[in-house]
């Protein structure tokens, strides 16, 4: 039988540092040689995936010791852990890793806690500019930008012009998104590109509206974004309406729509 989590504080407190802990070496890394390949999926990899995610797998299998972590790095080297029904989390130390190659900014260290299949935490950190967003089911939603203060954010009513959505960097097909925003009787006024699970983070405080994702992702892609949108005040579903849940046998993702609750 486990042991019952720490306080959600101490919760968040802890994910904190292990995240700006994980920042500070992808930054280090970002600055020289990013030891650049390929994994065995073709999908690019560096050193400092691996190294941000030693960092964070490190302080939560310390902080939470019989709860299990789920990793893209370890997963990617075939150390799978086995789930029970209890809490887990999921980590993707470097989303973004195709942004980061570019050396555009637009990455993050994501967290994520999982209980009872949904996202109960989140924290994304963009490291290239020192901004913070966490979401907590019983404390909220929060940024912090430059290291300083955190400050309360929450999702928006859509402006009535029409909705902005957000669209990924790398992966936008405009064609399949206009024909679904049509079909769903939603105007779109404008549109934001940006890399990693900074689009749920632009929806969670009120600068963006809509994210509809119809490509391949697995759970750490979204779990943390989720857990800031969620607390924040917006939704991820799936294109039948359902919630995006996790902990599922392959820990892939179906498509989905991550949004604030006034742009259904």
């Amino acid at each position: 039988m486990s042991t019952a989590l720490p306080d959600r504080a101490t919760l968040r407190g802890a994910c904190t540092d292990f995240a700006r802990a994980a920042a500070r070496e992808i930054m280090r890394i970002y600055a020289g040689d990013l030891g650049e390949r390929a994994k065995a999926d073709k999908s690019p990899v560096t050193d400092a995936d691996h190294a941000a995610e030693a960092i964070i797998v490190a302080g939560l299998r310390a902080l939470t010791p019989d709860r299990p972590v789920v990793a893209e790095e370890e997963m990617a080297a075939g150390r799978v852990p086995t789930l029970d029904s209890g809490p887990f989390w999921l980590v993707d130390p470097l989303d973004g890793t195709k942004e980061f190659i570019k050396r555009n900014g637009e990455f993050t260290v994501n967290i994520a806690l999982i209980e009872n299949g949904q996202p109960t935490f989140g924290i994304v950190l963009a490291p290239a500019t020192d901004t913070v967003w966490r979401g907590d089911r019983e404390l909220g939603a929060d940024k912090s930008e430059g290291g300083g203060a955190f400050a309360s954010i929450r999702t928006r009513k859509p402006p009535p012009g029409g909705l902005v959505a957000c669209a990924s960097r790398s992966h936008a097909i405009y064609s399949d998104l206009d024909i679904w925003f049509r079909n769903n009787g939603l105007t779109v006024a404008e549109r934001v590109q940006a890399g990693s699970s900074l689009k749920f983070c632009l929806i969670a405080e009120g600068k963006a509206d809509i994210y509809p994702r119809f490509g391949p992702t697995n759970e750490w892609d979204t779990a943390a974004g989720q857990g800031v949108l969620e607390a924040a005040g917006g939704e991820v579903v799936t294109t039948d309406d359902q919630p995006l849940v996790y902990g599922k046998p392959g820990f892939g993702n179906p498509h989905f729509i991550a949004r604030s609750k006034a742009a259904r």
